[in-house]
């Protein structure tokens, strides 16, 4: 058939797949990995690293001053993420021995370390099986910028970096009383955290080079480095401030870990906006299409729509419509795929609101193929849509709204001749809220990754939060 006769239909399956398995991202990250390791069979080695099972795995470096918490949150991180713990000691310990033997002729002859030789035990460690496997977190290296920039040279590059900072003072007033259990190495503190089994009390032991004098040097050494270090992690970093509570600082650290960056990939946005009747769907559908070209779909005006044009849906439906019967979600869901599956709807974008309202609605829209990408439930509480919606009124002469509490009429003439839509009475909107809570959760556990945003306050402020939530990539659920 011409296809100037009829819209071209483009699957959104196409869209949605490539998405769902980040193949631009696939693409991205082969062809880093490709330039860095410059294997003799290039097809080979994509072959190789297709296999892998998981490459969105942690990766993550956390830097700062000694006595700064490095190894608590260190652990508490791999607890989380359940991920290697590597450190400047186990590195040096699990490396071969005769790769040991020259570390450690090194170091008793006050010697630094060449570069060359710390980078190859660390890409030895991170090849074993459970850092390609479960991802790593990096403890107090690179201490220097030649190590960090022969980390990137040969492709080492976290996804993120944590930085720990506090005051010099409180450092070496936490360094006077740090203990570590010889046993397990887990590090203690005299004040702040000192352990409860009288066991792991008579392990502790002072570590050597604690004293205050030995402090401020290495202060004065990690210092000189730090801002060369920063420079190559400046996408990348996160500055903590260890000065507080280790849950405080784990909680900050996490969230960060948490966050994604922006992908190159092309985004385009599919959205559903999910609440009650009086939350403010049809408000930001509109500010969301008209600032971001996105097609605005409103399913009520779609089969209105659609019973106007007579098409075959909008004839199915019609007898259900005049009749004020619920309509079959067959019907409905033929219509909307018409509409989502058109040219515009592809490739700029969609905004639906007033559907799905079941578990029901939404599997079926899944298993069409139209995946949202975005999904907001508008929290109002009930007292408030109340509010909102039983003290709308119109003026009929002019078509102007009014709300008898934020925005009253000016003259009494006007108030006099108000009219109330029938529909917003008390009674049917209590009605109308408790069919949404009805089904709300099942929504709500189907749609894991929605967000519920507070629409019980300025539209343009509900908006702010709807933008930056689509704009930026959603936090990632770490399950342990």
């Amino acid at each position: 058939m011409d296809q100037t006769k009829r819209p071209l239909k483009i699957p959104p399956e196409f869209a949605t797949y490539a998405e769902k398995h980040g193949i631009f991202d696939m693409y991205k990250r082969l062809i880093e990995q490709l330039v860095i390791a410059r294997p003799e069979d290039p097809i080979a080695y994509l072959i190789s690293q297709l296999k892998k099972e998981n490459d969105d795995v942690p990766q993550i470096i956390i830097l700062g001053p000694p006595s700064s918490g490095k190894r608590s949150i260190g652990k508490m991180v791999c607890g989380k993420l359940r991920c290697a713990h590597l450190t400047v000691q186990n590195l040096v310990e699990e490396t071969d021995i005769a790769i040991r033997d020259q570390i450690y002729a090194f170091l008793n002859e006050g010697e630094e370390v060449p570069t060359a030789l710390w980078i190859k035990v660390l890409r030895e460690r991170l090849n074993m099986y459970d850092a390609v496997k479960k991802g790593w977190v990096l403890e107090g290296f690179p201490q220097t910028r030649d190590q960090a920039l022969a980390m990137q040279e040969n492709g080492i590059y976290p996804k993120h970096c944590i930085v720990l900072e506090a005051p010099d003072t409180v450092l070496v007033e936490r360094a006077a009383g740090k203990r570590i259990d010889t046993k397990t190495g887990d590090v203690y503190h005299t004040t702040f955290d000192w352990p409860g089994n009288p066991e792991v009390q008579e392990r502790l032991e002072e570590p050597v080079g604690q004293s205050e004098e030995a402090m401020v040097q290495r202060l004065v050494l990690y210092h000189r480095h730090l801002h060369g270090i920063l420079r190559c992690y400046g996408q990348v970093v996160k500055t903590v401030n260890a000065d507080q509570p280790k849950a405080d600082v784990f909680s900050q650290a996490f969230s960060f870990l948490c966050s994604q960056p922006r992908s190159n990939a092309p985004h385009t946005p599919r959205v559903i906006l999910l609440g009650a009747t009086g939350s403010g769907k049809k408000v930001q559908a509109a500010l969301l299409s008209n600032k971001y070209n996105l097609v605005q779909v409103a399913c009520g005006h779609l089969i209105k729509q659609a019973i106007a044009q007579e098409t075959k849906s909008g004839m199915a439906a019609k007898p259900y419509v005049e009749k004020e019967m619920m309509m079959p979600d067959s019907i409905v869901l033929d219509i909307l795929k018409e509409r989502l599956c058109q040219l515009d709807c592809v490739t700029r974008g969609w905004v639906l609101h007033g559907y799905p309202r079941t578990r029901e609605q939404a599997e079926q829209l899944d298993k069409a193929g139209l995946r949202p990408n975005r999904v907001f439930f508008l929290d109002v509480p009930n007292d408030s849509v109340i509010e909102r919606l039983t003290l709308q009124a119109m003026d009929p002469i002019t078509g102007e709204k009014y709300h008898m509490l934020y925005n009253p009429p000016r003259s009494q003439e006007v108030k006099d001749r108000l009219w109330r839509n029938p529909k917003n009475s008390e009674e049917n909107v209590r009605k109308l809220l408790s069919q949404y809570f009805a089904y709300v959760e099942e929504l709500s556990d189907f749609y894991v990754e929605g967000q519920h945003i507070n629409a019980d306050q300025d539209p343009h402020t509900v908006f702010e939060g709807l933008e930056s939530m689509i704009c930026k990539p959603l936090p990632k659920n770490f399950t342990t």
